[in-house]
């Protein structure tokens, strides 16, 4: 055998080298090489399929699915971080290397994408005969016949959908299983290929159609959309938020990165009127406007995005301050006028182009937007080789230098991770490019799904191209908010979670060892904290930053989705259904139900709303929590959200939070939210341990959303006198906030109503009325104070796991205990409640006045209630009754 052969090498190194080669033959699952050309000559390029799972001492992070491309004119490679998987395709300019480029940039695309369908992919190609060829037309036309060459390459070893099903490329010994889903995009230096990438999914018959390449001439452009601008834009306006500052209504001054021309940099300085851009550079200009009219400078930054290929030189000098210009970064020193000097807190009187920009970067400004190439913030404790940029070797600056408040992240890679962590750890507010440019591959995704439904309704004749190229047309201002949903909902997550971390460490310190554990994972590589980093904080008070936050909350999300993947009846059921109709926009919804139920990657879709919808609203942490402490797995996860949502309308009450706008305080919105999450956290996680078991969504519903809804608007009635009171002045404290009267109520409820559970579970139990059991529930709520003791197991330490598994535990003990006395009191005679009421305390008046003395004893004392205490507690208020409590 070959391995035999390889043995009787006399040298190591070159058994070394051979082997190499033996294990990456071993890793190929396809190749084009048997493939003819229409005219039966040999194809002129070489694909090949690789497993990176096989090849030995590959660099991590490991692709699930490598293509590689060969020829004399263009190499290429394309990464993919799992079966279905999407990213764009790079002309690349880092001919030895292109591969390290791809295989950075997939990893990041893998974090970007967990907002969307597909995880990462990301291709790159070099076109190796650029160098001899003269002219500039030329040259841009061996790019193009190189990009050409690297899409069929990719499409000879692809499997095809025909009629429904799989058919596997002619002449190719498939090694592994089914793949038809290859999707690629625009990127750097193809941002104008995607139509000639359709062109060639259309001639080899690709199943995909135009839905191959996204962002083509029928399609979403996203220049015009403005989209990643807009959704980096939300992640500013959230930023600022924080700080107290209103950009769309409040002066800010910025530096960009980037000109006019550029897609993400020109939309995003158009997003408000409001920006006073005191300089900007490009690999061309530096530009500087010390003392900008907003009004006037906005329109002459209009006019240059309008004007086809502007470079700052053609800003109009009339429309700059006094002591501004636009200066060549080809200059050998540019004069530093003073009204810059005092704009931008530069001493010197001249600089060269480079130590200006140097200067710029670390101005004291409110804003630092990123909508251009390269890498220009590291950490200190990083050289320039660790940053990847050669290009911007001599105007990178270290992240603990940056004075700016926020840096928007239109554009990939302007920070290295580190350079975040050390900007964000002195204060600066940022995510990552992945959270913040999310926007433009979302868009892209919602296209090439909706392009899939529309193109079998087509193909079936149900639809012509014509009015389906109307439809999409027509619908891109939904999409455009579909979209930037998600970027609103993931910074508003990004921060809950980092009011909480600190709290929490020893939770997120938990979590982390979960993804690395099932491989999901690699700290190292993401930058994220040690065991002992962790520890530090903890010590400290100190908590995740918002860049840590970011990552660990994709790989969540990531996992999270691969795991709900593995349970197929979720999918079809009626609140699965619904998100997924939720994903298209309304048109479509309305006119094809049936064929979005059949959409080929409904499962996926489904299991990324879900997912999406519950991490974004309840945290990292929870999911992994509850599915711990409930015992269920994440369908049963799912279920339980869907049913609670569902039940107490909480989305409904979320949105008229963040619909309160800058009407109220950003803290009252943010502790109102905060209200809402924890009852959906209890409730939740009392339908799972209570009521979801073996039931549908629908069945938990229809058991529990009806009685809510009754018992909803008594409240305030059928609480004992001095709750109601205690709950009026609430109602009156939040409208004197600014909230309005009605959801100042249903929040001031919601623990009422989360306690209504209980209330609707004993008469479901026990054939009673629910206004007969609440008025019982809730008057023996205020005689043993189960509402207090609640809330004090809630703020029970929880540093560790088996201290928050006790701490629910407890939790789990007084819903049964209140459920028990309940069930006990309504069997007991009367003529009327009162009476029921009045006779079961007398019943139990030796019990009473024990459970009496313990309780005043607890609150008397001037410390936090401890295990020990609930406990007994809780053992004194199973001491009132045998009864054992079922629920409905």
């Amino acid at each position: 055998s070959l391995e035999n052969g390889i043995d009787q090498v006399a040298s190591l190194d070159e058994d070394r080298i051979l082997r190499r080669f033996l294990n990456v033959i071993q890793a190929i699952l396809r190749t084009n090489y048997y493939q003819f050309k229409s005219d039966n000559a040999a194809v002129p390029y070489l694909s090949i399929k690789l497993d990176p799972a096989l090849i030995q001492d590959i660099p991590s992070p490991r692709p699930s699915y490598e293509i590689f491309v060969y020829s004399p004119r263009v190499e290429g490679v394309h990464l993919r971080g799992g079966m279905v998987a999407r990213g764009g395709l790079r002309w690349s300019d880092r001919r030895e290397d292109f591969r390290t480029e791809i295989l950075g940039l997939m990893k990041a695309q893998v974090a970007k994408n967990s907002v969307i369908v597909p995880t990462g992919a990301k291709g790159g190609f070099v076109a190796k005969q650029l160098a001899s060829i003269d002219g500039e037309e030329a040259a841009r036309q061996e790019v193009v016949d190189c990009y050409r060459v690297f899409i069929q390459g990719l499409l000879d070893i692809t499997d095809n959908l025909v009629g429904g099903e799989t058919s596997k490329p002619d002449r190719v010994v498939c090694y592994d299983g089914n793949d038809s889903y290859l999707v690629v995009a625009a990127d750097k230096g193809t941002a104008t290929f995607s139509d000639l990438a359709n062109k060639i999914a259309l001639e080899y018959g690709f199943w995909l159609g135009d839905a191959f390449a996204s962002g083509g001439s029928v399609g979403y452009d996203h220049k015009k959309m403005g989209i990643t601008a807009k959704g980096a834009w939300e992640s500013v306006k959230h930023h600022f938020r924080e700080l107290g500052v209103d950009v769309q209504t409040s002066t800010i001054s910025a530096i960009g990165i980037g000109d006019m021309s550029g897609d993400v940099f020109g939309n995003g300085m158009l997003l408000s009127k409001k920006i006073r851009l005191l300089a900007a550079f490009n690999h061309r200009h530096i530009f500087l406007d010390p003392n900008p009219d907003p009004n006037r400078s906005f329109t002459e930054r209009k006019r240059l995005f309008a004007k086809p290929r502007s470079s700052w030189s053609d800003y109009d000098k009339k429309s700059l301050s006094k002591g501004g210009g636009v200066f060549s970064r080809e200059a050998k020193s540019i004069r530093i006028s003073a009204e810059v000097k005092k704009a931008l807190s530069i001493e010197a009187d001249q600089l060269t182009p480079n130590d200006l920009i140097k200067a710029l970067l670390c101005s004291g400004i409110d804003l630092i937007w990123n909508g251009g190439i390269g890498t220009y913030i590291k950490a200190a404790s990083e050289s320039d080789a660790d940053a990847g940029d050669r290009a911007n070797d001599a105007v990178r600056v270290d992240g603990r230098d940056l004075r700016c408040k926020v840096i928007g992240e239109g554009g990939n890679l302007g920070l290295t991770q580190l350079g975040r962590l050390e900007y964000a750890a002195n204060g600066g507010l940022i995510n990552t490019d992945s959270i913040d440019n999310s926007a433009g591959v979302d868009c892209s995704d919602h296209e090439v799904n909706i392009k899939i439904l529309l193109n079998q309704i087509v193909e079936n004749g149900d639809l012509t191209d014509k009015h389906r190229n109307k439809l999409l047309e027509s619908m891109t201002n939904e999409v455009a908010q579909l979209v930037l949903s998600n970027n609103s909902q993931q910074n508003r997550a990004i921060s809950m979670i980092q009011v909480h971390s600190a709290e929490l460490l020893d939770a997120y310190k938990r979590l982390i060892e979960i993804l690395e554990q099932a491989d999901w994972l690699d700290r190292r590589l993401e930058f994220l904290p040690d065991n002992d980093e962790l520890d530090r904080r903890k010590l400290e008070g100190r908590g995740l930053l918002r860049p840590e936050i970011s990552v660990v909350l994709a790989y969540c999300k990531i996992m999270l989705k691969d795991l709900l993947l593995q349970h197929s009846a979720i999918f079809n059921s009626e609140y699965s259904q619904r998100e997924l109709s939720r994903y298209f926009p309304i048109a479509l919804q309305d006119k094809f139900c049936v064929q979005i139920r059949e959409h080929r990657l409904m499962r996926e879709i489904i299991a990324n709303r879900l997912i999406n919808g519950f991490v974004n609203r309840l945290g990292i942490v929870f999911p992994f929590r509850i599915m711990d402490e409930a015992g269920a797995d994440i369908a049963e996860l799912m279920r339980g959200c869907s049913a609670t949502y569902e039940i107490f309308g909480a989305e409904e009450l979320w949105a008229e939070i963040e619909n309160l706008g800058e009407r109220v305080d950003r803290s009252v919105q943010r502790d109102l939210s905060m209200q809402v999450t924890k009852v959906v956290e209890r409730s939740m996680f009392w339908l799972l341990r209570n009521a979801i078991g073996g039931r549908s969504t629908s069945e938990v519903v229809a058991a529990f959303k009806p009685g809510l809804a009754t018992l909803s608007g008594q409240l305030l009635k059928i609480l004992p006198d001095a709750d109601k009171q205690a709950a009026c002045d609430t109602i009156d404290r939040l409208i004197n906030a600014g909230i309005p009267q009605k959801l100042a109520k249903r929040i001031t409820c919601l623990n009422s109503e989360f306690a209504c559970l209980d209330v609707i579970a004993v008469a479901g139990e026990n054939g009673r009325s629910l206004q007969q059991v609440s008025k019982i529930y809730f008057a023996l709520d205020h005689r043993f104070q189960w509402s207090w003791l609640q809330k004090q197991i809630a703020l029970l330490p929880r540093d560790n796991h088996w201290q928050s598994l006790a701490r629910t535990a407890l939790r789990d003990d007084l819903h049964r205990a209140c459920r028990l006395l309940t069930t006990d009191a309504v069997h007991t005679r009367g003529s009327g409640i009162t009476h029921v009421i009045n006779q079961w305390f007398e019943l139990h008046r030796n019990n009473l006045s024990r459970y009496d003395r313990l309780l005043g004893s607890v609150r008397r004392s001037d410390c936090d209630l401890t295990i020990e205490q609930a406990s007994v507690l809780l053992k004194e208020l199973h001491a009132f009754s045998p009864i054992s409590c079922g629920v409905v």
